[in-house]
């Protein structure tokens, strides 16, 4: 019965035989868009060759890879031809690749180059804008997906090189559709604590895994945080449009949380030489007090402590008399002076009171003729105007003979303005009349 059963290695290299035997898989030409690119160390290309619906592993080794005029990258379009195999540890099929030439770049790569070009345009990858990462930070926020390896990388670190900072975790997702949204909304949400450093990011991946921190949301959520951010996405080789933005970006998670905090061992090192240093200052500090204390103390001065006095009193003495000579002298200077200015003061008090009062006597009489003068001019205008007034009287008219008619307290000026019975008032000189209109008789024009 066991004979039947077979190994799985008998069962993958019989479908490698099979597949190598197949001339429709000898030799294939394939086309598609690269991704998961890795370079190894010796020089072997490992990736993942893709199209809309499907992917395939692929190798090119060393032999072949050298003879490469490109540096293939995530995102990139190609034309290959290789042979398609199985690989008999994993029991996967992939092509091994032989040639590979270049046809365009993926649309993901276009839509990366164009927001990276815009963003630069405006300013936000600006190293002026940067903000400086803290060297001792109380409090570090991480935004990313609460489980993987990324989280734990992170946490461990930072519990090894300074266990004494604290961590918040905003959990989001970090990959798909709905994974850029969370991002930005936890960014957002970091900002209402206490947050020292913030590190975004994950692990790596493809360029598809990572393309949520390629998005133009995410990128101004970063560059807008008030708290400075660290980008921490994919591996060292891995860099997205949160790279650029971020005040610094980490090749890895890990990356990410050593430059985010000191090394605790590091740091007491440099205590332990700070603390020597300070020592041999203070060491030699003294050292130069004691040897001032010695010169003072052997010094003249403090052997001989009275001369210090004795001078300072005889030269006390000496300035005491040049300032008494001094301030007499300035006081007869002041006194000259003074008399100097008094006696021009009352020459000239006199001078101008004479003046003044020869000007006022002078003033006085232009004032006395201007007045006469004045007063002359209004009698003879006062004299002009009263005779007009004279003549214009209609009193003195009524003195020669004449009278005023008046009918309703009006003047009547024509018999026009009359009829028969109207009662009329007569003003005389010495008196008034009332009469009643008996007649009317118009005076007849003259040819």
């Amino acid at each position: 019965m066991e004979d039947k059963y077979i190994t799985v290695s008998q069962l993958n290299r019989y479908l490698k035989f099979k597949f190598d035997q197949d001339e429709n898989l000898v030799h294939v030409f394939l086309k598609g868009e690269i991704s998961n690119f890795k370079k190894h160390t010796r020089g072997h290309l490992y990736f993942t060759i893709k199209d809309e619906n499907s992917r395939i592993n692929a190798v090119m080794f060393v032999s072949q890879a050298s003879k490469l005029s490109f540096l293939p990258e995530d995102g990139m379009k190609i034309l290959v031809t290789g042979r398609i195999s199985v690989y008999e540890i994993t029991g996967g099929y992939q092509i091994y690749v032989d040639e590979m030439i270049e046809d365009g770049v993926g649309n993901l790569y276009i839509e990366y180059e164009r927001l990276k070009k815009k963003l630069a345009q405006e300013g936000l990858f600006d190293p002026a804008k940067k903000k400086k990462i803290p060297k001792f930070p109380k409090t570090i926020g991480i935004v990313t997906a609460p489980t993987g390896a990324a989280i734990k990388d992170i946490l461990s670190t930072i519990k090894r090189r300074w266990p004494i900072t604290k961590t918040i975790l905003f959990p989001s997702l970090v990959q798909g559709a709905s994974a850029a949204p969370e991002v930005v909304s936890q960014i957002k949400k970091a900002q209402e604590y206490d947050i020292d450093v913030l590190i975004v990011g994950r692990g790596g991946g493809s360029i598809e895994d990572l393309w949520c921190f390629n998005d133009e949301s995410v990128a101004r959520a970063i560059y807008e945080c008030k708290i400075p951010v660290i980008s921490a996405v994919g591996h060292e080789i891995d860099f997205t449009i949160s790279d650029y933005v971020a005040d610094l970006r980490a090749p890895t998670p890990t990356g990410a949380a050593e430059m985010a905090v000191c090394n605790q061992t590091d740091f007491y090192q440099y205590l332990k030489q700070v603390n020597l240093r300070l020592a041999k200052a203070i060491t030699v500090e003294i050292e130069k007090r004691k040897e001032k204390l010695s010169t003072l103390q052997h010094s003249y001065i403090l052997k001989n402590p009275l001369s210090i006095y004795q001078v300072k009193e005889q030269k006390f003495d000496t300035l005491y008399e040049k300032l008494s000579l001094f301030m007499a002298s300035i006081l007869e200077k002041m006194r000259r002076i003074f008399e100097e200015k008094k006696l021009l003061l009352e020459n000239d008090m006199q001078l101008f009171l004479t003046s003044e009062r020869v000007s006022f006597q002078e003033q006085t009489k232009d004032m006395n003729r201007y007045i006469e003068t004045y007063l002359e001019k209004r009698k003879n205008s006062y004299l002009a105007s009263l005779n007009k007034l004279e003549i214009l009287n209609p009193l003195l008219t009524m003195k020669r003979g004449y009278s005023i008619t008046k009918k309703d307290k009006k003047v009547i000026a024509s018999i026009k303005n009359l009829k028969k019975n109207d009662l009329i008032t007569v003003i005389m000189n010495d008196g008034e009349i009332e009469a009643k209109i008996q007649q009317i008789s118009e005076k007849k024009e003259e040819n």
